[in-house]
């Protein structure tokens, strides 16, 4: 039985992301019967390529979604504040990569590796949330661990992407890379601080706790996702001059002791994980080996010898493809499987 056409729309679909999620719904043959390709008014008129035709940009309205089935929005929080509950009143399910939807409560937050189940709660607002990429490969990574022997706390460091802010951030990084190459002054626009050659513990806004929202999101979503509410869980998220690409050091207090061999062959099995852990011979996950990529690579894993229960590893992954668009893409195909 052929599976069932789903008319799909995508919004913020000029976006790095946006662009990705539409070269995803192609790359696994999701069972499109239409597309529309959704963004601001700036980009009407301009056309994306999708299996072999030229596809225009429509601009993104609260009327842009009557007659299709599922809306994946890659378009800002504010924007899908306001226009996934039009989408969603027309009977379209949205599954909406911003941070808008993440912590309500009757809006699932899912990782397919991890709780699919959660994808049937879309009834409650026709809303499905994708989570922050940060928190996606590192959840992919320690869900195995945590059913096996539970996680009483969570520190981890991330070594982010410019790709993470944009499109402009990426054009930013490679000018002010080739003007300090050549001892030419450089220009800063997208963050506070000269990106390239260095290194910014500084993602979204600081909050009164000293902690940045990047690092609150990792802490609220991890326990959602998870669904356990009493893990305890430290981050400091940091801006690198990466193109592509985001890296972590994690490390976990586990309730019941785990080796660094069990939890390497745990690891080995779980969905969506590669292991890449053979540091004799300079093997481990690098930014420049993740990209295009739609698996979380793990190495460096050992045990922290500092604590009796103790697992260090290094995690990366690609943040636009699982870290986003595949992941969304992902929730889509389930969604349409079971669901639609």
């Amino acid at each position: 039985m052929s599976p069932k056409k789903i008319n799909v729309a995508v919004a913020g679909a000029t976006g790095v992301v946006g662009n990705q999620m539409v070269a995803c719904l192609e790359e696994r043959n999701f069972p499109v019967r239409s597309i529309r390709l959704l963004a601001s008014s700036r980009s009407v008129g301009r056309k994306l390529a999708f299996r072999g035709e030229m596809i225009g940009v429509e601009e993104l309205k609260e009327d842009s979604f009557k007659g299709v089935d599922i809306a994946i929005f890659s378009a800002g929080g504010g924007t899908s504040s306001h226009f996934a509950p039009f989408a969603a009143k027309t009977g379209c399910v949205v599954i909406d990569n911003s941070s808008a939807w993440r912590m309500d409560p009757e809006v699932p937050l899912v990782v397919p590796e991890i709780n699919p189940h959660a994808i049937a709660d879309y009834k409650n607002k026709g809303i499905i949330a994708n989570p922050n990429c940060s928190t996606i490969q590192m959840v992919v990574a320690l869900n195995p661990i945590h059913k096996k022997c539970g996680i009483k706390r969570i520190v981890v460091s991330t070594y982010q992407a410019v790709s993470g802010t944009g499109k402009k951030a990426v054009d930013e990084l490679a000018d002010q890379t080739r003007s300090f190459a050549s001892s030419r002054e450089y220009k800063t626009s997208i963050y506070p601080h000269r990106i390239a050659f260095n290194c910014l513990p500084h993602i979204d806004v600081f909050l009164d706790n000293g902690y940045t929202r990047e690092e609150i999101k990792m802490v609220n979503e991890t326990r959602k996702i998870l669904e356990d509410a009493t893990i305890g869980i430290t981050a400091t998220t940091v801006r690198v001059p990466v193109f592509f690409g985001h890296s972590e050091s994690v490390n976990i207090e586990t309730r019941e002791h785990i080796s660094a061999d069990e939890a390497r062959m745990l690891l080995s099995k779980a969905p969506g994980v590669k292991v890449v852990d053979d540091p004799a011979r300079n093997i481990y996950p690098m930014a420049i080996d993740v990209e295009g990529q739609d698996l979380t690579f793990v190495g460096r894993i050992r045990e922290d010898e500092s604590i009796p229960n103790g697992i260090n590893m290094w995690v990366v992954a690609d943040n636009i493809r699982k870290g986003a668009a595949t992941n969304a893409v992902q929730i889509a195909e389930i969604l349409a499987k079971k669901y639609l």
